[in-house]
């Protein structure tokens, strides 16, 4: 069999892998690029004899067609793994606006959370040029990248007096500065232990007070209070003054949806799940979608087989 009707599906199949399996660090490798731009000059140089030995016009053409498909779509996955940026997780409070300027657009994150239980969250909505796009379940190629949907567990706190009076809750350091949302992004290193938890913190300035929140899977909370009989994830609050020097006594585990006493304060946490949205980088799908046409139509105008190179 010809060389050319080999190596030019190989690089199809190649450069498709990045599309069906994206955000691999293997793309990303110098030696990974090298090897699939030599793919690339060995399937056009495996097109020279072919083509000379061929005997119509219409063979001729369909021989380039093949190896010209396959350089499109071959040189668009090089271009993606050397210049595309690294993959990226976008993280935005419910109600946030996020400009990515990667994706030359703007990623508008739901009001609404949804608990484990209550369903997922409503989808984030991509808006580019004035289209819409819903990002849920499903991937969505945009361009040259894919954004896909990942649910992360969020916090929502709620704080009140010691007579159960409301008070307003703020994170001075977050995202939003009004929301109850904490989104734990941080990581914070358990003493004497090499766990690194989720963790965020908020304010209670009525009461003057600012609060560390640590978020625990429930293998670890059960493993924190043995004998609490805790079970599911748990966040740990711990109350410091307004200059963040530590109370005495001021920290206790609270369990999805408990209430908790510290410091004249109650605090309450609700675990829920809420999206963020993760963008990796693909060979464009217009130009792999091109080279694949072309080498099909070169198939199809190479009616006839491919005359064996000439001996020389």
């Amino acid at each position: 069999m010809n060389a050319l009707l080999f190596l030019a599906p190989l690089t199809l199949a190649v450069v498709a892998g990045e599309i069906v399996f994206p955000g691999r660090n293997l793309y990303h490798y110098g030696w990974f690029n090298v090897l699939l731009a030599a793919l690339i000059v060995t399937t056009i140089l495996s097109a020279r004899a072919p083509f000379r030995a061929a005997r119509g016009a219409r063979t001729r053409l369909g021989i380039a067609a093949i190896a010209f498909g396959a350089a499109i779509a071959g040189f668009a996955g090089v271009a993606s793994g050397l210049l595309a940026p690294d993959s990226r997780t976008v993280v935005g409070a419910p109600g946030a606006k996020v400009r990515v300027d990667e994706l030359g657009g703007t990623l508008s994150f739901p009001l609404t959370i949804a608990g484990a239980n209550n369903g997922a969250a409503p989808d984030v909505v991509f808006t580019r040029s004035g289209r819409v796009t819903s990002i849920g379940a499903s991937a969505r190629n945009i361009g040259t990248f894919v954004l896909r949907q990942i649910p992360r567990d969020v916090v929502y706190v709620e704080a009140a007096d010691a007579h159960g009076a409301s008070l307003t809750v703020t994170q001075p350091n977050g995202a939003t500065f009004l929301s109850p949302v904490l989104l734990m992004q941080q990581r914070q290193k358990i003493p004497e232990t090499n766990l690194y938890l989720p963790f965020d913190a908020f304010a209670v300035p009525a009461a003057h007070r600012n609060v560390k929140a640590v978020l625990f899977t429930a293998q670890q909370a059960a493993m924190l209070h043995p004998t609490g009989g805790a079970q599911g994830q748990a966040v740990l609050f711990a109350v410091d003054d307004e200059d963040d020097r530590p109370l005495p006594n001021a920290i206790a585990l609270a369990k999805d949806g408990e209430v908790v006493r510290l410091d004249g304060l109650r605090l309450r946490a609700d675990l829920f799940s809420y999206p963020a949205i993760e963008f990796v980088a693909v060979p464009s799908l217009v130009a792999v979608a091109l080279g694949a046409l072309v080498v099909a139509g070169g198939f199809l105008l190479k009616s006839v087989r491919i005359a064996p190179a000439a001996e020389v």
